[in-house]
C-alpha cells in the first residue's frame, strides 16, 4: 500500500467508529403542508448537552445517505438528523429522466429548504418541552449540510441570492458544509449570488466531481462556489481523484458503476475509503471550530496527498 493511502486508511479507524451506532428512523408531519418527512436521528453517547447538524442528501437520496458522515460527527460528539426529503428522494427519481428532471426543480428546491426549516422547528420545540433526548441539544449550535441537491439546499439557506423569488436564508444555522457545491447553470459567473453569505461556508469536492445530469466532467465549477464566497469565513477541502458519489458519504450502499451518468472511475472507488476518513477529519473539525468555538481544531488537515488542496481565510 503506498504510504500516502496507508496514513489515510490508518485514519479511517481513529475518525469513523470502530461499531455501529445506534440510529432512530422516524417521521415527523409537517401539519401545515400535510406533508411526512422521513428521518433518520443520531445521538452521541452520554447526557450532555450537544450540538446538532441538519444533513440533506442529493438528489434521489434517502435518510440512509450521509452514513459515512453522519457516524463520524456522531462520534465527535454531535446529535445528527439525516433529512428525507419526498419529491426529489429515491422514489421520486424511479420514474426515468422525466422524473429526475421534476424532481430536480425550483418547487422542489423550496419544499427541501421548507423541511430543513421544519425539522429545526420541531427539534427546537421537543427541546424546549424538555423531551428526552432532544433537551440535550444546543440550540445555538446549530449546523446544515448537504450533498449536490442537499448542498443547493444548504446554499439557499445560508443566503444564496437566486434570479427570482424570495431570500431563503435561515439564520438559526450557524455554519456549513456543502459536499459538491453547485452555483448553478444562471449562477455561472454571477459574483453577487454569494455576497449575502457571511457564515462559515465549507465547500468540499475534487477533481472528478462531475455533474451527473449535465456536461461538466470535472469539479474546477463547483469549486468556484469558494471563489464566488465573501472572503473570511470560507474555506475549500479538494480531493484529487474524487468523484461525486465520494461525497455522497454512502459507506453502507456504495456504487461502482463504470456506465452511465453515474459512472465511476476506477481510482475513485479504489481510494473512497480513505477519502471518507480525511472528509470525515476536516468536516467534523469544521464543526468543533464553528459550533463549539473548539479554536484548535482550525488547525490545517494533515493528511492531504500530493493534488489535494485545502484553503481557507
Amino acid at each position: 500500500m503506498h504510504r500516502r493511502n496507508f496514513l489515510l486508511a490508518t485514519a479511517a479507524g481513529a475518525v469513523l467508529p470502530a461499531r455501529a451506532d445506534t440510529t432512530q428512523d422516524l417521521a415527523w408531519t409537517d401539519a401545515a403542508r400535510a406533508r411526512s418527512v422521513p428521518l433518520r436521528v443520531r445521538w452521541p453517547e452520554g447526557s450532555a448537552p450537544c450540538a446538532l447538524v441538519l444533513h440533506s442528501h442529493g438528489l434521489g437520496g434517502s435518510r440512509e445517505g450521509g452514513d459515512a458522515w453522519g457516524r463520524a460527527w456522531r462520534e465527535a460528539g454531535f446529535a445528527v438528523i439525516h433529512v428525507q426529503h419526498p419529491g426529489s428522494d429515491t422514489d421520486a427519481v424511479r420514474g426515468g429522466r422525466r422524473a429526475l428532471l421534476q424532481a430536480f426543480s425550483v418547487q422542489q428546491l423550496l419544499a427541501r429548504v421548507a423541511d430543513m426549516r421544519f425539522v429545526l422547528d420541531e427539534v427546537e420545540r421537543r427541546a424546549r418541552a424538555g423531551e428526552s433526548g432532544y433537551a440535550r441539544v444546543r440550540l445555538d449550535a446549530v449546523g446544515a449540510s448537504g450533498h449536490s441537491f442537499g448542498a443547493h439546499t444548504v446554499q439557499a439557506l445560508a443566503g444564496q441570492r437566486f434570479p427570482a423569488g424570495p431570500s431563503l436564508i435561515e439564520p438559526r444555522f450557524q455554519a456549513f458544509v456543502a459536499f459538491s457545491p453547485s452555483p448553478g447553470r444562471e449562477q455561472l459567473g454571477n459574483g453577487g449570488a454569494f455576497d449575502r453569505i457571511s457564515r462559515p461556508f465549507l465547500c468540499v469536492t475534487g477533481s472528478l466531481d462531475a455533474d451527473p445530469a449535465g456536461d461538466q466532467k470535472i469539479g474546477d465549477y463547483r469549486a468556484a462556489v469558494y471563489d464566488s464566497l465573501p472572503p473570511g469565513k470560507r474555506a475549500l477541502l479538494w480531493l484529487d481523484g474524487a468523484d461525486h458519489m465520494t461525497f455522497s458519504g454512502n459507506a453502507d450502499r456504495r456504487l461502482a458503476t463504470r456506465f452511465g451518468p453515474l459512472r465511476r472511475e476506477r481510482v475513485a472507488v479504489r481510494q473512497e475509503d480513505a477519502d471518507h476518513a480525511l472528509v470525515s477529519q476536516v468536516t467534523s473539525a469544521w464543526w468543533r471550530e464553528h459550533l463549539l468555538g473548539d479554536v484548535p481544531a482550525r488547525r490545517a488537515p494533515t493528511l492531504l496527498r500530493s493534488g489535494d488542496r485545502w484553503r481557507r481565510d
